[in-house]
């Protein structure tokens, strides 16, 4: 039995892990294709090793074993595991708990399985591309962005592969390609969102605008022509004031500076609270009120 150890941990992890997130986070099946596909392969895997164990149990133990390899292979499996957990992602919350759905005022929705699209019902030749902060899902950005789309912006959020848009960072232009009738593109994001949003902008000629909520960027973007709006939240315990003001010297010299009073990292979506990030000092909707309107603001201009 003692030698069926590794086995069955191995199934264990590729079973429970994949099972517990399917269905207890509904942000898990509406993400990016790859963290469910990845989830239901390690399933369909350890449901594999479950069934070949249960059949060598039945059998005389063999001879002489080979314990070292299998017990690596199941820590490699345990690991791999414990990284899609980790990339469990936060989901679009009412403040409450999951939120069961979202309420759209003159905007239209589109979603399909890498982009939420939304769109002024009269139209717009202005776009905006968002990348979300890592592990959040899309959807959670819908009820700020859509007020973003209300005055006038097609707005694009982006899924992003595992929760992590560094993964693909050229994935904007794809969006870019699906509106052909958008003149002025601005790409943006949250948090790590953002910084993927700079370096799409400082590669791609035809964007515009820059905008980074409670971001920076990763590359010196000081010589470039692009406009840009900075976000950040006055109590954020993840992209701090230091961050921000340290990244004024990575930008362009007319960047705008908007410090929303009393808000923190997770004000930014609507997604609950965030592990380390600060004590707001406002509430939540009065600081996305402001987030809001800077935004629409440097959009208009």
């Amino acid at each position: 039995m003692l030698h069926r150890i590794p086995a069955i941990c191995a199934a264990l992890a590729l079973i429970v892990t994949p099972l517990w997130l399917l269905t207890t986070n509904p942000a898990v099946t509406r993400s990016h294709p790859l963290l469910p596909s990845l989830l239901l392969g390690a399933l369909a895997v350890g449901l594999g090793i479950a069934v070949l164990t249960a059949r060598a149990s039945r059998r005389p133990r063999p001879a002489r074993g080979r314990p070292v390899p299998a017990g690596v292979g199941a820590l490699v499996a345990i690991g791999l595991m414990a990284v899609l957990a980790w990339l469990e992602p936060f989901a679009l919350t009412d403040g409450q708990g999951p939120a069961s759905g979202i309420s759209l005022v003159n905007v239209d929705l589109v979603e399909d399985a890498t982009s939420i699209t939304l769109t002024p019902p009269e139209g717009s030749s202005r776009g905006l591309v968002f990348s979300p902060g890592a592990r959040v899902e899309a959807l959670a950005y819908v009820p700020l962005l859509s007020r973003v789309a209300q005055e006038g912006t097609t707005v694009v959020i982006l899924k992003v592969p595992l929760g992590i848009s560094l993964l693909q960072p050229g994935q904007a232009r794809s969006a870019l390609e699906a509106h052909p009738g958008i003149s002025t593109w601005t790409v943006g994001g949250h948090s790590l969102g953002g910084v993927s949003a700079s370096v799409f902008a400082s590669e791609n000629d035809d964007v515009d605008g820059l905008l980074l909520w409670a971001s920076y960027p990763l590359d010196d973007l000081s010589g470039s022509t692009l406009k840009v709006l900075s976000v950040s939240g006055s109590e954020d315990g993840l992209s701090t004031q230091a961050d921000i003001h340290a990244s004024r010297r990575l930008l362009p010299a007319g960047t705008r500076f908007a410090e929303i009073r009393g808000g923190v990292h997770a004000f930014f979506g609507d997604y609950g609270d965030q592990p380390g990030d600060g004590v707001p000092t406002t509430g939540r909707s009065t600081a996305q009120d402001g987030i809001v309107a800077v935004t629409n603001d440097f959009l208009d201009r």
